[in-house]
């Protein structure tokens, strides 16, 4: 699964929310239509049955609020504003069902994206898992995660002394990605591990 979003705090009163994009392709993953699978334990909410396409709210003897979130949210509809995609799904009719919805990780099937054309360009499904090493070979982490910052992508290491590590995904750092031989090598400048 790749997470493309996560929904964010609702816009106006009809049940639209605002979404954090996690995607470089978001006018082809955010349109009226697409089915997202989500993952609600990022909203401290417990999941849905697979039978229902709503959420569904209701109250515990204690006076708490118990909230399932569907297995998948399909978009209703899209606009954007401020450079963000304001998505009203299926099933949302209002502002307090949308905000059960906030913290909600939007996913899709890995297989359900394309390899991108540029032999040099990476989907993070790919980069995910790999095993960073120094040109000597000399063992550095592994890639947990990517992190899109304005000035360059970051591969988030996890390190042998399970400390966190950012590299910038940069030609001069990260010259050689072997997808194949599940390795990326990090050529680091001194001190990169050192923050």
């Amino acid at each position: 699964m790749l997470v493309v979003g996560r929904v964010g705090r609702p816009h106006g009163v009809r049940g639209e929310v605002t979404v954090e994009v996690r995607t470089d392709e978001p006018e082809i993953r955010f349109v009226a239509g697409s089915v997202f699978v989500t993952d609600p334990a990022t909203a401290a909410v417990s999941r849905g049955s697979a039978a229902s396409d709503e959420p569904v709210v209701g109250s515990l003897p204690s006076g708490a609020v118990q909230v399932r979130i569907p297995e998948r949210l399909t978009v209703d509809t899209v606009r954007w504003h401020q450079g963000r995609p304001l998505v009203l799904f299926a099933g949302v009719a209002d502002r307090d069902v949308a905000e059960t919805l906030r913290g909600v990780l939007l996913c899709v099937e890995s297989s359900e994206i394309a390899d991108p054309d540029d032999p040099d360009e990476y989907r993070d499904h790919q980069l995910v898992g790999l095993v960073a090493v120094s040109p000597t070979g000399e063992r550095l982490g592994e890639v947990t995660r990517i992190d899109h910052a304005p000035a360059s992508d970051l591969l988030v290491l996890r390190r042998p002394d399970g400390r966190s590590a950012l590299v910038p995904f940069v030609r001069a750092i990260v010259p050689e990605v072997d997808l194949p031989g599940g390795r990326v090598v990090v050529d680091a400048p001194a001190g990169l591990f050192d923050l």
